[in-house]
């Protein structure tokens, strides 16, 4: 309690001392206002995209593998590369299953685009893929309503369904699903379940087909394979795709690697396919970010490092004004620990009042870039608190030689100065 009554009046002192000098104190201190808004706005912005980054990881799955179809854009092209690779079949599914160590699960995937759905819908029409059991386990889905298809359902090739959760809106309103009917080009479907949510990714993966996961028709394999036929069906792969979900503690870039050679092989190179690593994409885009983040944080830096300059070259200036004042406080008894304290305390003062306007600055300027640029940004508790922690510690840093300076001055001296 001692200790705090000392310290009380030393922050009143330099208070005043600031307040005197209102636009001068105001000026010094926009080097740290920028400085620290800039630091909070740069992690904002690393810790929005690292945020980002690891929902989309999360949507395509960390063990997961993903094996796209390159589709022939027309027939010349489709002419030319079955001349040299039957493009991805069934066949490459079985060649990757009997020849790849520690796959958990896996499922082909073929996709058609609806040309007639009922009940109509004014929304997009919902895109409709024949996939295993397995799919749910891999994309670790969750069924709200009802249940998902059964490996039986698909051997049978049951005409039933599971709709994504912008489908089921779409389609059948907000009612229960569950035992109704679509009607998908000429065939009709029973909507078994009904899938929560996902989320959306807003960043495109090459390789990855942008398709929105609440507004799918999900049905077994063998029941799109043999009951749909797609008219463009000349243009198409057997299958599309390939999901693949890695065993805990197996190395799917490893596993993808082998994926690739296999699949090369039987292609004979006609890079007709795309591997997609989400693991992969995860380490190259950590690596990315630290890099963005470390120019972020200097450029940031730089205009502390300005905020500190700005500091020491005001006290300095201080000192030489009150040069008269610090003579005659160690003339009545004040010790150089005390002048050095009083100096540092202002320093510090500039720093605290600075660095807390840039950080409502920081997050203000967090929103405009977020709303301008359509970019994600986040401003987290440690963004502010290393911001603040470092315009104190600049503060303290660019204090100390002008208090040493002051503390030093000849009491006799300085009481004679003009």
């Amino acid at each position: 309690m001692t200790h705090l009554s000392g310290i009380l009046p030393e922050i009143q002192m330099g208070l005043a001392s600031l307040f005197v000098h209102k636009l001068r104190s105001l000026l010094t201190m926009l080097g740290m206002i920028f400085g620290v808004g800039a630091v909070v706005a740069m992690l904002s912005i690393t810790s929005g995209a690292q945020k980002e980054m690891m929902s989309y990881i999360d949507l395509l799955g960390v063990n997961n593998i993903i094996i796209e179809a390159k589709e022939a854009v027309d027939r010349n092209e489709l002419q030319q590369r079955r001349t040299i690779s039957p493009g991805l079949t069934f066949r490459d599914y079985r060649a990757i299953m009997e020849n790849v160590q520690g796959i958990e699960a896996a499922t082909p995937r073929k996709r058609f685009k609806p040309t007639k759905v009922l009940p109509k819908t004014a929304s997009e029409q919902p895109v409709l893929i024949g996939v295993t059991a397995d799919y749910l386990q891999i994309n670790n889905l969750k069924i709200v309503e009802g249940r998902f298809f059964t490996v039986e359902d698909d051997t049978r090739s049951a005409p039933v369904c599971v709709l994504g959760e912008s489908a089921k809106v779409n389609l059948l309103g907000y009612d229960s699903a569950a035992g109704k009917y679509v009607k998908i080009n000429e065939i009709w479907l029973q909507v078994v379940g009904v899938l929560a949510q996902q989320a959306t990714a807003d960043t495109d993966v090459e390789g990855v087909e942008v398709v929105n996961r609440n507004n799918l028709v999900i049905a077994p394999l063998n029941t799109v394979m043999r009951r749909f036929e797609d008219n463009n069906s000349y243009l198409k792969d057997e299958i599309d795709g390939i999901y693949i979900k890695v065993a805990t503690g197996v190395d799917s870039i490893e596993t993808s690697g082998v994926v690739n050679a296999i699949l090369a092989a039987t292609h004979k190179d006609a890079g007709d396919f795309n591997i997609t690593v989400p693991q992969g994409l995860l380490e190259q885009r950590r690596r990315t970010q630290f890099i963005f983040s470390v120019v972020m944080i200097c450029i940031a830096g730089i205009s502390l490092l300005v905020g500190g300059i700005g500091i020491m070259n005001i006290m300095l200036a201080t000192v030489l004004e009150r040069t008269r004042e610090i003579g005659i406080r160690r003339a009545i008894g004040a010790r150089q620990a005390d002048i050095i304290r009083q100096f540092l305390t202002e320093a510090v003062l500039i720093s605290i009042i600075g660095g807390l306007i840039g950080i409502l600055f920081g997050y203000s300027l967090s929103k405009v870039i977020a709303a301008a640029a359509g970019w994600s940004t986040d401003v987290t508790t440690a963004s502010i608190a290393v911001a603040f922690g470092v315009s104190v510690g600049i503060g303290l840093l660019f204090g100390i030689y002008p208090a040493v300076q002051a503390a030093k001055l000849d009491p006799i001296e300085a009481i004679r100065y003009e």
